[in-house]
């Protein structure tokens, strides 16, 4: 390929778009597409990935189409690319049917240089019909995770996008995520049909944020509210919330706090939620208080913080979520309160969902591997990282765990039984199978693969199983252990040879209350003299005018970082004023005056001011029901029923009696081991564990009454059935 194109690159880079130089693999990714190839690129949020298709879309002939899936996404970036001269236009349900006309129009008439459009409608007979009869530079489909059902945000449209190469042959394809892991890219690359594609991969790594995470106990809004109050007060932010109900009620107690916050979920009337994300992404410190209908392609630099007050659903979610916090390169936080209600409440949503039973393992799987994510007590970016095949060889130094490191446990004789287990059983099985033969508890399909007999059965007797999940989900999480993508079961990896041979020591978090006070405080340094801050505040009055003036967000006319090299450098003529990041020749002639002339006005009132160089698990206690030898008979009756597969419902009609009578009946049995709780609570697996957890972090079977543990559930099980599962634990 000819030099020439490249250099055409370069030139808008600067001249357009204000940068000197290309980042990471940028100038790779535009080569591979000027040559007419296909491209997977992954690159994290605020990592230059707009730049990869929209270089290459100027430098080719004909207009790039851009695959968006959000009408918020299309329009925030087709107002940024106006703002530095490129003719840029969306096609969405947002525009009559009179401006959707003018726009075909433009494109006909070859007026367009990119159009931003969602898949539903590019896969339109109608606009493929337009599409073919225009010459198309390329196509760009953004947030290409969405094609895979492995991924966290499947949209069964973007599968369709393969029709792509057929009906535009010759006409390149770059697909685009800030989150995929090997198995994403797989089916991305299939699903999409790409061919000869190169993958390019730049580091997951966000060095600038510091995550945080602690489970919330009972004042999470009051660990929220501190953590504002100390790190972020007056700065904009995202908190997100997993219902609607408390998305309304969250925002409403920030406002009573003092802060300016504003509600976002899909619940809300269209005008309102469009208003309240305006005002967001237009106004400086905002908060946004939402669900995750928020927030995908969002592009303001300036948010500070992005807290979670519920648990997302996967860790992709959860690194998609955090980056949207600091897109601008300085310090920013990820702060996470997140309690056992949350598994329970995303556990029934998935159970009350329609979707395929394969579609709810993965999605189960990804959910425990954010769990112990959360639950980890070694460096979180590198756990983090390592979901995302990127290893990072030292801690991090910037998470809550490196700096404030939790109170641990030895679990490394623990780890080595539970690896040994999982060699023994062939690597075939998933937790709670193995868990079942670590602490001996034998059932059918233990003892039809007579794995009892094998030499792990029983050794782990001694820990509990929440101990023991918490070992699994942490070796899962720190890679020592990987879970088989489609049936779950659990894979011995290289580094777990080092932990079998006793090479490294294997802690885990011991329960913990939340921290309260500083946590590693990340504040934001600016650099900036109490002079230049002032010059600042009044380039920035001025930004917020323009910006108003043109209905756009302020970061669109220049971003943070600009702004303060502006008050720095103080530029007052137009080669300095070129030299500023962000800055081409086209916002050099729009808006280079207006703000050169308030530099020299401020200056000239205050000549003193010099321009700067550039820049226990359990002890055994009090029991809740007596210790017993053997059954009544009319506790064997209900066991008996049990067994030939009625549930406590349909026992208690049967034999006339109360339920709870029947949850006494196989108490009992539980305690002699003639079943277990799984067959007598009709609840999930990971919802027994929640209860069991937050059991054991609560200190129940210490005279703890049973109400404490009803409430931290937020009330989400009958008394019956907490009990069943105390009981099951054995304290």
């Amino acid at each position: 390929m000819s030099s020439e194109l490249m250099q055409q690159a370069q030139s808008i880079l600067s001249q357009t778009f204000g940068y000197e130089n290309f980042r990471h693999n940028q100038a790779a990714i535009i080569e591979r597409i000027l040559e007419g190839n296909d491209a997977l690129v992954l690159m994290p949020t605020g990592g230059g990935k707009s730049l990869c298709y929209q270089i290459p879309a100027l430098v080719r002939q004909g207009m790039g189409v851009v695959v968006s899936p959000l009408i918020a996404l299309m329009q925030d970036q087709v107002d940024a690319l106006l703002q530095v001269g490129i003719r840029a236009v969306f096609i969405n349900s947002s525009l009559s049917l009179f401006e959707i006309q003018d726009i075909q129009q433009r494109i006909q008439q070859g007026d367009v240089d990119l159009l931003y459009v969602a898949p539903e409608r590019l896969l339109m007979p109608s606009m493929v019909g337009l599409l073919q009869h225009c010459q198309i530079s390329l196509f760009a489909i953004d947030e290409a995770h969405c094609v895979s059902q492995w991924g966290h945000d499947f949209r069964k449209e973007y599968q369709q996008l393969n029709l792509l190469p057929e009906k535009f042959p010759g006409v390149p394809r770059i697909a685009l995520t800030a989150t995929a892991d090997s198995r994403t890219r797989a089916e991305i690359v299939s699903q999409l049909a790409l061919q000869d594609n190169d993958l390019f991969i730049n580091s997951f790594d966000r060095p600038n944020i510091y995550y945080t995470i602690a489970e919330s106990g009972s004042n999470a809004r009051q660990q929220l509210l501190h953590f504002i109050n100390d790190k972020h007060n007056g700065q904009a932010g995202i908190v997100y919330c997993l219902s609607r109900k408390k998305v309304d009620a969250t925002a409403e107690w920030l406002m009573e706090q003092g802060f300016s916050a504003l509600p976002y979920h899909a619940g809300m009337p269209q005008d309102q939620r469009a208003a309240n994300q305006q005002h967001f992404l237009r106004g400086e410190g905002i908060i946004i208080v939402a669900t995750v209908a928020f927030g995908m392609g969002i592009d303001k630099p300036d948010v500070r913080f992005v807290a979670h007050l519920n648990l997302p659903k996967n860790i992709e979610s959860y690194y998609q979520e955090t980056g949207r916090a600091g897109r601008d390169g300085k310090p920013a936080d990820a702060w996470m309160s997140y309690g056992l209600q949350d598994v329970i409440f995303l556990r029934k949503m998935l159970d009350n969902s329609d979707a395929a039973e394969q579609h709810k393992r993965i999605t189960q799987m990804k959910l425990q591997s954010l769990l112990g994510l959360c639950q980890i007590a070694t460096c979180r970016r590198q756990a983090l990282l390592q979901y995302f095949d990127e290893k990072l060889a030292e801690p991090c130094g910037h998470c809550d765990n490196c700096t404030n490191p939790p109170e641990t446990w030895d679990a490394t004789k623990a780890a080595q039984m539970a690896l040994s287990c999982v060699y023994r059983t062939e690597q075939r099985f998933g937790v709670t199978y193995l868990i079942n033969i670590l602490v001996g508890k034998l059932d059918d399909r233990i003892a039809n693969n007579r794995h009892n007999e094998i030499s792990t059965w029983a050794i782990a007797k001694d820990y509990t199983q929440v101990d023991l999940r918490s070992v699994f989900r942490d070796l899962i999480a720190m890679a020592f252990l990987r879970v088989d993508g489609e049936y779950g079961a659990l894979h011995l990896t290289e580094q777990s040879r080092q932990l079998l041979k006793g090479e490294v020591q294997f802690l885990v978090r011991k329960s913990t209350k939340p921290i309260k006070g500083k946590q590693g405080k990340a504040a934001i340094v600016s650099g900036l003299t109490a002079e230049d801050e002032a010059l600042r505040e009044v380039l920035r009055i001025l930004r917020l005018s323009i910006a108003e003036g043109q209905g756009v967000p302020p970061y669109v006319i220049f971003n943070d970082a600009t702004l303060s090299q502006m008050a720095v450098n103080k530029p007052q003529n137009e080669r300095d004023f070129l030299l500023l990041t962000g800055v081409g020749t086209f916002k050099l002639d729009k808006f280079g005056q207006q703000f050169m002339a308030e530099i020299t006005s401020y200056l000239s009132e205050h000549p003193e001011i010099q321009s700067h160089s550039q820049y226990s698990h359990f002890t055994p206690a009090q029991r809740m029901v007596e210790k017993k030898t053997h059954l009544t008979d009319t506790e064997a009756d209900s066991l008996a029923l049990l067994k030939k597969g009625y549930d406590v419902e349909d026992i208690a009609a049967q034999r006339d009696l109360a339920q709870s009578t029947v949850y006494k009946h196989l108490l009992a049995a539980i305690t002699l081991h003639e079943t277990d709780v799984a067959t007598v609570v009709s609840i999930g697996e990971d919802e027994i564990t929640a209860i069991e957890t937050a059991a054991e972090s609560l200190g129940m079977g210490q005279g703890k009454p049973l109400s404490l543990l009803y409430e931290a559930l937020e009330e989400e099980f009958s008394y019956d059935i907490l009990r069943t599962v105390v009981v099951g634990m054995g304290v």
